[in-house]
């Protein structure tokens, strides 16, 4: 699905090469039956943002974004299990599902990576790409919802994936949008240090834990694994050129 590969490709590190396959990444979207017409603009709205100002800027803002503090993490696991042990468990099965499907990835990458993800559902037939994007739905809204709250239009890439998903964006987000506002910000200065604090506080009680064999480990929060309902839309439109057959660049 190659609309997942853009979406990617957006939700990744601004470099010049992006800025270089502007129109192909154009194309790409208007050409994506999966997405309305609201979430294509979305898309061209975030796309023009990245490559309508200065490359440095646009890279500064991405780490102030999505590298400050927790709640916009961009790696899946950090949101389902922390700093916990079950997050390495998590990981080590995703990376045998990579190899599994004969998806090789790169050492810098952590493997629950968004934008690795959607490389990897990109790849995957229509069906499965869906599936996987429905199995993490809640964590989708909850990003888009604390994106449109600090109005960053990387909100439409989260949007977007909700609505190839099978949920109702709007809805699925409207419904975190009043739990998001009472959170605190977690991307200051001193939000960071307190955290950074907690985390040194931590690893030492966890140290202490390791030495302590009679203490009993404490269970793991089972996850949800309720099925998620689909409902999968293709959208057409008249005047349309249908996509070509092979892709747009590396897209």
């Amino acid at each position: 699905m190659r609309i997942l590969k853009v979406i990617s490709l957006l939700l990744d590190y601004p470099t010049e090469t992006l800025v270089a396959g502007r129109d192909e990444l154009e194309q790409a979207i208007l050409q994506a039956r999966e997405i309305s017409p609201n979430q294509r603009a979305g898309l061209f709205e975030l796309l023009e943002v990245i490559c309508g100002k200065d490359l440095m800027d646009g890279q500064e803002h991405y780490g102030a974004l999505f590298g400050r503090g927790r709640s916009l993490s961009l790696l899946l696991f950090e949101h389902v299990h922390g700093e916990s042990r079950d997050r390495g468990q998590a990981m080590v099965d995703m990376m045998a599902q990579y190899e599994e499907a004969g998806f090789a990835i790169g050492v810098k990458e952590l493997p629950d990576y968004i934008p690795l993800y959607l490389e990897y559902l990109s790849t995957r037939e229509d069906i499965e790409a869906r599936e996987g994007l429905a199995d993490v739905a809640h964590l989708l809204a909850l990003l888009a919802a604390r994106l449109e709250e600090r109005e960053s239009a990387y909100a439409s890439c989260f949007r977007a994936l909700l609505q190839i998903s099978g949920a109702e964006p709007q809805g699925a987000v409207a419904e975190l949008r009043e739990q998001v506002k009472a959170e605190p910000r977690d991307d200051s200065l001193e939000a960071l240090d307190r955290v950074w604090e907690e985390e040194a506080v931590d690893f030492m009680k966890a140290e202490q834990q390791d030495r302590c064999s009679s203490m009993p480990s404490a269970p793991g929060k089972a996850r949800d694994e309720s099925a998620v309902p689909l409902h999968w839309v293709d959208f057409q439109h008249e005047g349309l050129a249908a996509a070509p057959a092979g892709e747009v660049g590396n897209v």
